[in-house]
């Protein structure tokens, strides 16, 4: 069913009648589906195909520490005799550790690289040991803001801002725990990208080679300015409560600040190109918007956002955007060019030709500055109407580009 795939990995499409209900503004008299407070991962929910390692305490790079802290994963294939064999994959901002898999119990939505991870596909299972992590500051199963802390009470505004650094650090634990000394490859795109560089560079020593598609070396002003509306948007809700508003009986949270957001995000996932093209100005119903209807546009950025509000956290959004936010891979390394220069291993940088959040010149630095490039001072560009979400809707073109690093 449509409602089990993942918003990122399909092309914008008309919402169609029948789902109308789903682009209704929250308030709308009961005619939406009820709000729940977070839609994140809890204990005593159905675990589906998660796994959990304890990590024990992580103390942060802002100050802080996250006590007893947890990350769930996912595998698939087995680690060989040599422990050589593993693949490492980082999600985005708003993915989680169901990289392949049906959609069911413990899990909302279908797997979200399922054409490219499995028996012999691009990363193959076959071969190799794949293993997904939810970030730390995740909301579908990791510790974040939406867990409970040792004093049985979700952690809420006490929960620690966290950095790539300090995610990354939680993956290192847990590669340990599984007794993986070295990666084969650490595969991410966008926010994941993010974590697979900072292993090169933080332990070049344990990574094989990298794959950094449609990410950045350091967060620029423009992505900043663009990720703190999009807090903004949650944190001045009502429902916010200064992050503390998972114990309210019959309380929806800021689920209009999380909506917004949200819509506020696919704007810059998705091209100029593929809009116009797919919605124009049409109208969502026979209405004229000048009469009081709607343009397609407009109920298909509701529903993405309201629906979104049902799988995400509000907590982890504003931790985990702010994340990206302090990335720079330079900090106390010199600067970003010095960072770049410690990655040993081969590395594909793949820009996306439409990506208007991380733009190609992006990838062009971190080509540039890369030693061991596999496209030269270059990145690979995908050309590709569908904007910074390419790397997951073209996965036959991704899983072409990625299958020589894993050969």
């Amino acid at each position: 069913m449509d409602w089990q795939l993942s918003d990122d990995v399909q092309p914008a499409s008309r919402v169609p009648a029948s789902r109308l209900d789903e682009a209704l503004p929250f308030g709308d008299g009961g005619k939406s589906r009820p709000v729940p407070v977070t839609g994140a991962w809890r204990p005593g929910d159905d675990p589906g195909d998660r796994r959990f390692a304890r990590i024990g305490d992580i103390d942060v790079e802002a100050g802080g520490t996250v006590t007893d802290a947890v990350l769930a994963f996912e595998t698939w294939g087995r680690l060989n005799e040599a422990r050589d064999n593993a693949v490492l994959i980082a999600h985005a901002l708003t993915g989680d550790s169901h990289v392949r898999g049906d959609a069911g119990p413990g899990h909302a939505t279908a797997g979200w690289w399922g054409d490219v991870v499995g028996p012999g596909l691009a990363i193959d299972t076959d071969r190799h040991f794949v293993v997904a992590p939810n970030m730390l500051g995740g909301c579908q199963g990791s510790t974040g803001p939406a867990s409970l802390a040792a004093d049985g009470v979700e952690w809420g505004s006490r929960f620690p801002r966290v950095t790539i650094r300090d995610q990354v650090e939680a993956q290192r634990r847990l590669a340990d725990r599984l007794g993986i000394a070295r990666w084969r490859a650490v595969v991410g795109g966008s926010m994941g990208g993010m974590h697979a560089l900072e292993w090169a560079i933080a332990h070049p020593e344990r990574v094989g080679s990298a794959a950094l598609l449609a990410s950045n070396a350091a967060t620029s002003a423009d992505q900043i300015a663009q990720n703190s509306l999009q807090i903004e948007a949650v944190t001045t809700d009502p429902g916010w409560l200064g992050g503390d508003f998972y114990d309210l009986p019959g309380h929806a949270g800021p689920a209009r600040g999380l909506a917004l957001a949200r819509r506020m995000a696919m704007l810059g996932y998705r091209s100029q190109h593929e809009l116009n093209e797919r919605f124009r100005r049409e109208w969502q119903s026979s209405v004229d918007p000048l009469a009081g209807g709607r343009f397609q546009v407009e109920s298909y950025l509701d529903v993405h956002g309201n629906r979104f509000t049902r799988r995400f956290d509000a907590g982890s959004y504003v931790r985990l955007v702010d994340a990206m936010s302090t990335h720079d891979v330079g900090r106390a390394r010199g600067g970003v060019e010095a960072a770049l220069e410690r990655v040993t291993s081969p590395v594909l940088v793949v820009g996306i030709s439409s990506d208007r959040l991380f733009p190609v010149a992006d990838q062009q630095r971190l080509a540039a500055g890369l030693p061991s490039s596999v496209s030269g001072a270059e990145p690979v560009v995908l050309e590709s109407g569908f904007g910074h979400d390419g790397f997951l809707i073209e996965t036959a073109r991704v899983g072409d580009l990625l299958a020589p690093l894993l050969a």
